[in-house]
């Protein structure tokens, strides 16, 4: 089975506020080329994670997949991992803001507070439940994609316009730190 590279969904597309349905067959066709479309996607891309809805499916499948790139400069080595059916629960109380960016808002940054540490709780593509602690940049990565799953996009999150930027501005700010 061949993937395609999809268009992404841009703010405003409607499928980006909809909830995404539970998957109930991870191994069906239309399952495994909807994996296959986001594996190919994201890896054609700067991006570090997507959701399904960015393509325009409404399936409840995230995939974190974290690497160096120009967009991330300091994000840690993480195979691509795909995530059906996600939810989490906080290991702590404990948020922190950090710049976040979408591949469905290009050009934009914002300060977002998130869960520092989490459990992760899903199916992986090969239909085995999988539970995971992730904390810091992965962690943050799994929230982001998660909400896109409840139709929400990050700055429904953000604190206060202030905390948005362009990203041209937040590499000049910051990519040199």
């Amino acid at each position: 089975m061949t993937g395609h590279i999809c268009e992404i969904a841009q703010l405003g597309a409607p499928v980006l506020r909809e909830l995404s349905e539970p998957v109930e067959q991870v191994s069906s066709p239309e399952i495994r080329q909807i994996i296959h479309d986001m594996i190919n996607t994201l890896t054609s891309t700067q991006g570090v994670g997507l959701a399904a809805p960015q393509i325009s499916q409404l399936k409840q499948i995230i995939i974190v997949g974290s690497r160096p790139t120009a967009r991330y400069p300091h994000a840690p080595l993480m195979t691509p991992t795909v995530m059906v059916n996600p939810g989490f629960e906080p290991l702590s109380d404990v948020k922190e803001k950090d710049w976040e960016g979408c591949l469905s808002i290009p050009g934009i940054r914002a300060l977002v507070p998130r869960y520092k540490i989490i459990k992760a709780i899903f199916t992986d593509r090969y239909g085995n439940r999988v539970e995971q602690i992730y904390e810091d940049f992965i962690a943050r990565v799994f929230q982001h994609e998660a909400d896109h799953l409840d139709g929400k996009v990050y700055l429904d999150r953000v604190e206060t316009s202030l905390d948005i930027i362009s990203e041209s501005e937040y590499f000049k700010l910051f990519a040199q730190s």
